[in-house]
Parts: structure tokens; sequence; C-alpha cells
């Protein structure tokens, strides 16, 4: 389907509620968005963000105004919004919008780079259903909510690639597994 992969990065409970984490994701202290803790490295400096529009109005927010070496980072990377009506994008620089069909969209992004999606729940259900997601890295915040959005809501067979303890929270790693 292309060169590059669609990695989704997200911060989870344990009982798998995405919903709202600037209200749980912090609970061990706001370190949790100061730097790479989903591991991304280099692919933030190749690749591109797809962002849905309620989590780029948060982020163009809230990156804009730092200046350390992560937001330096954020601020630089190509951004593309995902969105029906077009935000002011001149607010976080690099932003632009989606053109077309959110599938098809993501296919052209990903022939020549990775695409990373963080936050943007709806983007990820859909691409999830088109089944062209490669790779969730999933940053697990050990406190259960009981309710909100889920991050999987069909079922999907997964790959465990990694796992390692990040500050109080785990960041597992999986593929999507092999297509039969």
């Amino acid at each position: 389907m292309g060169k590059g992969k669609v990695i989704i990065s997200q911060f989870v409970t344990v009982d798998g509620v995405v919903e709202g984490p600037d209200r749980w994701a912090f609970r061990f202290g706001p370190k949790r968005v100061a730097g790479d803790d989903f591991k991304l490295g280099s692919i933030l400096d190749t690749g591109v963000l797809l962002l849905g529009h309620r989590t780029w109005e948060v982020f163009s927010h809230r990156w804009p105004n730092r200046s350390d070496g992560f937001a330096r980072v954020m601020n630089r990377i190509r951004k593309v919004v995902v969105s029906r009506s077009a935000p002011a994008l001149d607010a976080w620089s690099n932003s632009s919008l989606l053109e077309g069909e959110l599938v098809a969209g993501v296919a052209d992004l990903r022939r020549d780079q990775d695409v990373v999606v963080f936050g943007s729940t709806s983007v990820v259900h859909a691409l999830a259903a088109a089944d062209a997601v490669d790779e969730y890295r999933l940053l697990v915040i050990p406190t259960a909510l009981g309710v909100g959005e889920r991050l999987f809501v069909a079922p999907v067979d997964l790959q465990l690639r990694s796992i390692e303890k990040v500050g109080e929270a785990v960041l597992a790693r999986y593929d999507r597994a092999a297509r039969a």
C-alpha cells in the first residue's frame, strides 16, 4: 500500500478508554506530554502528523508557545488536518487540510513517508475500519475509568512488537497481525 506506515499513537487507560486524556493522563505528572514517550524518534523528522480537527485545535494552542526540544520537533513537522470545516491553519506552522477522502488521502501521504496519528479517535476508527493501520503505539496509563470512548470498536488482531516501562505508564507497540 505504500512505502510508509500508518502509526496510531494513543494515550489509553488499562480498560481501553481514550476519551479525554487531559483529564487522566497527567495523574502521574505533566512530563507525560513533554517528550517522545511514544518512541517515534526520526519518524518525527521525516513523517507527517495526521490530526482530526479537535485534536489539531488542542495541539495548536499547546505546542506553538513552547520552545523545548520536543516542542521544536512538533512545531517543525508537517501536519495534515482532517476536517469538514477548515480551521485557521495559520495558528500552527506547517499545517494543511487533507484534500479529498480520508483513506485515499492517507494512501497518498504514506507513499513517501510514515503517517503518525495522535489522538483523533474518529480518524483512528475510520482508518481501522478500512484496515489502513499498520502499527499501534499505546501509552497505557495505570488507571481505569469504566466509561468513555474506546480505542477499539471492532475486533482486530494484533501482534506484540515490544513493551517497555515509561515512567508509571507502559508503552505497548503492536503491529497489525499478518493477514491470512
